[in-house]
Protein backbone atom coordinates (compact mmCIF):
# COMPACT_ATOMS: atom_id res chain seq x y z
CA UNK A 1 0.00 0.00 0.00
CA UNK A 2 2.83 2.20 0.94
CA UNK A 3 4.45 1.73 -2.48
CA UNK A 4 0.67 2.87 -4.13
CA UNK A 5 0.64 6.00 -2.49
CA UNK A 6 4.56 6.84 -3.14
CA UNK A 7 3.56 5.84 -7.13
CA UNK A 8 0.72 8.45 -7.05
CA UNK A 9 2.53 11.45 -5.80
CA UNK A 10 5.67 10.67 -8.05
CA UNK A 11 3.52 10.83 -10.62
CA UNK A 12 3.54 14.53 -12.51
CA UNK A 13 1.73 16.73 -14.85
CA UNK A 14 0.46 19.79 -15.58
CA UNK A 15 -1.42 22.14 -12.73
CA UNK A 16 -3.61 24.64 -13.70
CA UNK A 17 -1.26 28.06 -13.42
CA UNK A 18 0.95 26.28 -16.45
CA UNK A 19 -2.52 25.33 -18.38
CA UNK A 20 -3.18 29.08 -17.92
CA UNK A 21 0.51 30.18 -19.49
CA UNK A 22 0.18 28.06 -21.95
CA UNK A 23 -3.41 29.49 -23.12
CA UNK A 24 -2.40 32.71 -22.54
CA UNK A 25 0.37 32.20 -25.12
CA UNK A 26 -1.55 30.40 -27.90
CA UNK A 27 -4.06 33.64 -27.60
CA UNK A 28 -1.70 36.21 -27.88
CA UNK A 29 0.03 34.14 -31.23
CA UNK A 30 -3.62 34.24 -32.68
CA UNK A 31 -4.17 37.91 -31.84
CA UNK A 32 -0.57 38.91 -33.85
CA UNK A 33 -0.89 36.12 -36.40
CA UNK A 34 -4.55 37.72 -37.51
CA UNK A 35 -3.26 41.29 -37.78
CA UNK A 36 -0.67 40.20 -39.62
CA UNK A 37 -2.58 37.80 -42.11
CA UNK A 38 -5.13 40.96 -42.29
CA UNK A 39 -2.31 42.94 -43.56
CA UNK A 40 -1.09 40.62 -46.03
CA UNK A 41 -4.65 40.29 -47.48
CA UNK A 42 -4.88 44.17 -48.25
CA UNK A 43 -1.48 44.46 -49.76
CA UNK A 44 -2.82 41.24 -51.63
CA UNK A 45 -5.59 43.10 -52.92
CA UNK A 46 -3.74 46.52 -53.24
CA UNK A 47 -1.24 45.18 -55.66
CA UNK A 48 -4.34 42.93 -57.53
CA UNK A 49 -6.24 46.36 -57.77
CA UNK A 50 -3.14 47.77 -59.87
CA UNK A 51 -2.56 44.80 -61.93
CA UNK A 52 -5.81 45.06 -62.80
CA UNK A 53 -6.37 48.58 -63.64
CA UNK A 54 -3.34 48.00 -65.40
CA UNK A 55 -4.80 45.14 -67.29
CA UNK A 56 -7.94 46.94 -68.23
CA UNK A 57 -5.67 49.61 -69.16
CA UNK A 58 -3.95 47.19 -72.35
CA UNK A 59 -7.48 45.67 -73.08
CA UNK A 60 -8.26 49.21 -73.35
CA UNK A 61 -5.49 49.94 -76.13
CA UNK A 62 -6.59 46.58 -77.61
CA UNK A 63 -9.93 47.63 -78.21
CA UNK A 64 -9.11 51.25 -79.13
CA UNK A 65 -7.06 49.60 -82.19
CA UNK A 66 -9.87 47.51 -83.62
CA UNK A 67 -12.30 50.47 -83.31
CA UNK A 68 -10.69 53.38 -84.91
CA UNK A 69 -9.93 54.92 -81.41
CA UNK A 70 -13.25 54.66 -79.39
CA UNK A 71 -13.04 52.94 -76.03
CA UNK A 72 -15.60 50.14 -74.47
CA UNK A 73 -17.10 49.62 -71.07
CA UNK A 74 -16.56 46.79 -68.98
CA UNK A 75 -19.16 44.28 -70.89
CA UNK A 76 -17.89 45.20 -73.99
CA UNK A 77 -14.36 44.19 -73.14
CA UNK A 78 -15.53 41.22 -71.57
CA UNK A 79 -17.35 40.33 -75.17
CA UNK A 80 -14.76 41.80 -77.37
CA UNK A 81 -11.25 41.30 -75.96
CA UNK A 82 -12.10 38.52 -73.85
CA UNK A 83 -11.53 40.53 -70.23
CA UNK A 84 -12.21 38.80 -66.81
CA UNK A 85 -15.96 38.01 -66.44
CA UNK A 86 -15.58 38.81 -63.05
CA UNK A 87 -15.56 42.80 -63.96
CA UNK A 88 -19.38 42.66 -65.57
CA UNK A 89 -21.22 45.08 -64.82
CA UNK A 90 -21.14 49.19 -64.21
CA UNK A 91 -18.82 48.73 -60.60
CA UNK A 92 -17.98 45.27 -59.84
CA UNK A 93 -16.13 45.01 -57.36
CA UNK A 94 -13.07 42.23 -57.37
CA UNK A 95 -10.82 41.17 -54.61
CA UNK A 96 -12.42 43.85 -52.22
CA UNK A 97 -11.63 46.84 -54.58
CA UNK A 98 -14.51 48.72 -56.35
CA UNK A 99 -13.64 49.45 -60.26
CA UNK A 100 -15.44 52.40 -61.92
CA UNK A 101 -14.94 52.62 -65.75
CA UNK A 102 -15.83 56.13 -67.19
CA UNK A 103 -16.00 56.46 -71.37
CA UNK A 104 -16.46 59.44 -73.43
CA UNK A 105 -17.35 59.04 -76.26
CA UNK A 106 -15.63 61.18 -79.37
CA UNK A 107 -16.99 64.31 -80.26
CA UNK A 108 -15.84 66.68 -83.14
CA UNK A 109 -13.90 68.68 -80.58
CA UNK A 110 -12.08 65.80 -79.05
CA UNK A 111 -11.18 61.96 -79.07
CA UNK A 112 -12.93 59.18 -77.10
CA UNK A 113 -11.36 58.88 -73.77
CA UNK A 114 -11.34 56.96 -70.57
CA UNK A 115 -10.97 57.28 -66.92
CA UNK A 116 -10.45 53.76 -64.72
CA UNK A 117 -10.10 54.12 -60.70
CA UNK A 118 -10.16 51.60 -58.19
CA UNK A 119 -10.99 52.10 -54.73
CA UNK A 120 -11.18 50.10 -51.04
CA UNK A 121 -14.94 48.22 -50.76
CA UNK A 122 -13.77 49.20 -47.17
CA UNK A 123 -11.05 51.45 -46.97
CA UNK A 124 -10.68 51.84 -43.12
CA UNK A 125 -10.15 49.75 -39.85
CA UNK A 126 -9.73 45.70 -38.86
CA UNK A 127 -11.74 44.71 -42.17
CA UNK A 128 -10.37 46.99 -45.06
CA UNK A 129 -10.12 45.55 -48.24
CA UNK A 130 -7.34 48.61 -48.89
CA UNK A 131 -5.74 51.66 -47.80
CA UNK A 132 -4.57 52.51 -51.47
CA UNK A 133 -6.89 54.25 -54.46
CA UNK A 134 -5.64 53.81 -58.06
CA UNK A 135 -6.38 55.68 -61.19
CA UNK A 136 -5.28 55.91 -64.66
CA UNK A 137 -6.97 57.59 -68.20
CA UNK A 138 -6.22 57.47 -71.65
CA UNK A 139 -3.66 59.94 -71.39
CA UNK A 140 -1.75 58.77 -69.41
CA UNK A 141 0.94 55.51 -69.49
CA UNK A 142 0.95 55.00 -65.64
CA UNK A 143 -1.17 54.36 -63.24
CA UNK A 144 -1.53 56.95 -60.37
CA UNK A 145 -1.90 55.86 -56.55
CA UNK A 146 -2.69 57.84 -53.38
CA UNK A 147 -2.43 56.56 -49.83
CA UNK A 148 -4.72 59.58 -48.62
CA UNK A 149 -8.70 58.52 -47.93
CA UNK A 150 -9.71 59.60 -51.44
CA UNK A 151 -10.28 58.74 -54.87
CA UNK A 152 -7.02 58.60 -56.44
CA UNK A 153 -6.83 61.30 -59.78
CA UNK A 154 -4.31 62.28 -62.41
CA UNK A 155 -2.41 64.57 -60.76
CA UNK A 156 -1.19 62.06 -57.89
CA UNK A 157 2.36 60.12 -57.97
CA UNK A 158 2.50 57.51 -60.40
CA UNK A 159 2.76 53.66 -58.41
Amino acid sequence: MNNLNFRLKDQRGFNLIELMIVIAIIGLLIGVGTIAWQAVIRSGNETAAAQSVDNVRKFEAQFASRTRGNFASFDELIAKVSMDEKFKGESPVVNGYIFKLTVEPSSPAKPSSYSITADPQVGEGLTSTGTRHFYTDSSLSTIKGTDENRPAKADDPSI
